[in-house]
């Protein structure tokens, strides 16, 4: 009797063991299908966030004080690596391509203290964070000043060519001129009847940037908040991939109907693709 009980005990054991192999088959199994499921959706996530924080990122031009060059509702790439991005969580900083070069326009970082005034970052490091959108027009070393509109670089006067064109936002009508700063040609905005803000002329101070925009009757940059810091620059606008006069809430955009109007009516087509580069 004992080697037939033995028998018997030793076949469920057996038959256990199977069972369990069995439902440790079917687990990995399914784990194995949840991966080929949510795996590649995890993994394009990754690498979108990587792609966006080291290498190109989006960014919405949300005022006029690039006009002419910039739209409001101009969207465009910024090229995060060249400058050099700093890699998420850590203190590592990806070497930069080049240095940043004067006339070339950015998106940079300022610091937004709670009662809105606003300043560079590493002046006000417990502010919120924003991204501003400017050219630059003093790098370091650079002597400049600003009267009457009048931008004067290194001890000259920054040459500009009045243009027969008009160009018109929500403050009125404004002439167009052509600046050419240090080499760098862009188109420029003068609003008459405002004088603009005027600059003392200064140094920029040593890893800082001065900002101005196209818009110069009619831009809140460095002659209100100072320069930036070389740390805070996130890198030059590359192309515009995407331009419309969008002005509906969150909410309206749930609306069809808003979308078909906007796309109809409010889309800036001769806008995509344009880049940003000097004449």
């Amino acid at each position: 009797m004992s080697p037939k009980h033995s028998q018997r005990g030793g076949g469920t054991a057996r038959e256990t063991s199977a069972a369990s192999a069995e439902s440790e088959g079917e687990q990995a199994s399914a784990l194995r299908r949840f991966w080929d499921q949510v795996g590649p959706i995890a993994v394009a996530i990754i690498v979108a966030l990587a792609i966006r924080a080291v290498i190109i990122e989006s960014y919405y031009v949300p005022s006029g004080s690039m006009l002419p060059t910039m739209f409001i509702g101009d969207h465009v790439f910024v090229s995060k690596f060249t400058f050099g991005a700093r890699i998420p969580f850590t203190d590592w900083k990806v070497s930069a391509v080049r240095e940043p070069k004067r006339g070339e326009i950015v998106v940079f970082a300022l610091g937004r203290r709670e009662d809105g005034t606003i300043c560079p970052l590493d002046q006000c490091p417990a502010a919120s964070s924003e991204g501003f959108v400017k050219r630059i027009v003093g790098i370091p070393g650079d002597t400049l000043g600003v009267r009457n509109g009048q931008l004067t670089l290194n001890g000259e006067l920054v040459e500009h060519t009045e243009l027969e064109a008009e160009f018109s936002d929500d403050r009125g009508v404004n002439r167009v001129r052509e600046e050419d700063l240090a080499g760098c040609r862009h188109r420029i905005l003068d609003y008459p009847d405002h004088p603009g803000i005027n600059q003392a002329a200064f140094t920029v101070p040593e890893d800082r940037y001065f900002m101005m925009g196209d818009n110069r009757d009619n831009s809140n940059d460095s002659r209100v908040w100072g320069t930036v810091h070389r740390d805070d620059l996130r890198g030059p606008v590359l192309i515009n991939y995407w331009s419309w006069n969008n002005r509906e809430s969150w909410l309206a955009m749930l609306n069809p109907i808003t979308w078909i109007d906007l796309l109809w009516n409010e889309m800036y087509w001769d806008r995509f693709g344009m880049t940003y580069e000097c004449d």
